[in-house]
């Protein structure tokens, strides 16, 4: 399953999604719209802060894709 983040950046809806996928799955894609994130300072921000937000793990990370993980 993949989540992608949009214009609007990490929204409730977004935090909401991936929970409800690591729920089901455990590990779930997440992806950034092109252009969203300038650079990788900002993709590990938006990432590690998505992590934070949604009681999971960031498993692996590569360009504008990372991997979430739910140790529960």
């Amino acid at each position: 399953m993949t989540v992608r983040v949009g214009k609007e950046g990490i929204t409730e809806q977004v935090v909401v999604e991936l929970r409800e996928q690591l729920s089901k799955r455990g590990l779930v894609k997440v992806k950034a719209n092109r252009g969203m994130l300038a650079n990788s300072v900002e993709r590990a921000a938006c990432f590690n802060r998505l992590a934070a937000e949604s009681d999971a793990i960031l498993a692996h990370s590569i360009g504008n894709v990372a991997v979430f993980w739910n140790s529960r």
